[in-house]
């Protein structure tokens, strides 16, 4: 930690805390690595895998809570101390979520597989999750290292992920226009897709309050989204009449 107490057992609680984050971290993003893989290979067991893991990152973040709870009426912290603890908590809850977006990514595994599409549909998918995945990995990091100086950096790529949803939004929808056949798993993909932009948010989240734990202070406001998803329109040929 960043400081030392008088009582070593305050410090081993906080040690334990911060120790408790990490694990949930990684397995929150190997749980969302399977997830994607298991889509992109049409792994229905690896998918009932991920489905199971959830239920560690939803006791994981019980256990962190209940703990936080106990050490705060014990040792009635105060600034530092305090923002670290209430820190672990709200973390702990962003990374609980990160593990059901994951499950839900799993659950849509065998309605793709069922319509089997080409390869070329789930790759931009692959492309958006190294991307979210990759901002999740930086800012554990920073959470581990208590470096406020790369939590800038980390927030700012949310900005290149929801672009590149949007850039998948409409490369799917244009795929569901070509062939009808498309559309079942062009549907369940933008879902996926949508879970792992999602991930994005809540690994900026996470940023926000490393920052608030280092610093003391909050982060400039946030800037806005660059999803625009919501302004894509399918336009669809007039049908032509006869004279």
């Amino acid at each position: 930690m960043q400081s030392q107490h008088i009582m070593r057992s305050f410090d081993e609680e906080l040690r334990f805390l911060a120790n408790q984050i990490g694990a949930m971290g990684g397995y929150a993003e190997r749980m969302v690595d399977e997830a994607v893989a298991a889509l992109v290979g049409g792994d229905v067991a690896l998918a009932r895998k991920v489905i199971e893991d959830d239920l560690y990152l939803d006791l994981k973040e019980r256990e962190i809570g209940e703990k936080a709870v106990v050490i705060i009426a014990k040792r009635q912290p105060m600034a530092a101390d305090l923002r670290e603890i209430v820190g672990a908590i709200r973390i702990s809850g962003d990374l609980e979520r990160i593990g059901d977006l994951g499950k839900n990514i799993a659950k849509r595994v065998v309605a793709v597989t069922e319509a089997r599409q080409p390869t070329r549909l789930f790759r931009g998918l692959s492309s958006l999750t190294e991307l979210a995945l990759t901002q999740l990995k930086e800012v554990l990091d920073a959470y581990a290292t208590r470096s406020a100086e790369k939590i800038g950096f980390v927030r700012d790529r949310d900005e290149e992920i929801d672009a590149m949803y949007t850039s998948l939004f409409r490369e799917l929808l244009t795929y569901m226009m070509e062939d009808p056949r498309n559309i079942t798993a062009c549907t369940h993909l933008i879902f996926c897709a949508k879970n792992i932009e999602r991930i994005g948010d809540h690994a900026t989240n996470i940023a926000e309050t490393v920052f608030h734990i280092i610093t003391g202070t909050t982060m400039p406001p946030e800037r806005p989204k660059v999803d625009q998803s919501h302004k894509i329109i399918a336009t669809v040929p007039a049908a032509q009449g006869g004279k």
